[in-house]
C-alpha cells in the first residue's frame, strides 16, 4: 500500500513538465553528488548549497551547467559558496 505522502508525490510528478521533472532530477543528483565530493549527508549538502548561494547559481545558470559535467558544476558550485562565505574545502 503507497503512503500518502508517494501519492501526494505523484500528483505532484503529473503536474510538471517533461523539462521540470528533468530539471529537478538534475537538481537532486547534483545535491547527491556535491554530499559525496564533500562527504556530508545530502541534507546538509542542500542547506550549504542555499545558505551560500549555490543553489541561486545553478538557477541563474542552470542552461549552462547542466550542459557542463559533474565534477566541473561541483566545483564551480563550491567556488560560489566558498565567495560567499562558505568554508567547504
Amino acid at each position: 500500500m503507497k503512503s500518502n505522502y508517494c501519492v501526494f508525490l505523484q500528483h505532484i510528478a503529473f503536474d510538471m513538465s517533461r523539462e521540470e521533472r528533468n530539471t529537478v532530477g538534475y537538481v537532486v543528483a547534483l545535491i547527491s553528488e556535491f554530499a559525496a565530493c564533500f562527504g556530508i549527508q545530502p541534507r546538509q549538502a542542500y542547506a550549504y548549497l542555499k545558505r551560500f548561494k549555490g543553489l541561486e547559481h545553478l538557477e541563474n545558470h542552470y542552461g549552462v551547467l547542466h550542459t557542463q559535467s559533474f565534477p566541473d558544476v561541483v566545483e564551480t558550485m563550491a567556488e560560489v559558496c566558498a565567495y560567499n562565505g562558505g568554508q567547504l574545502k
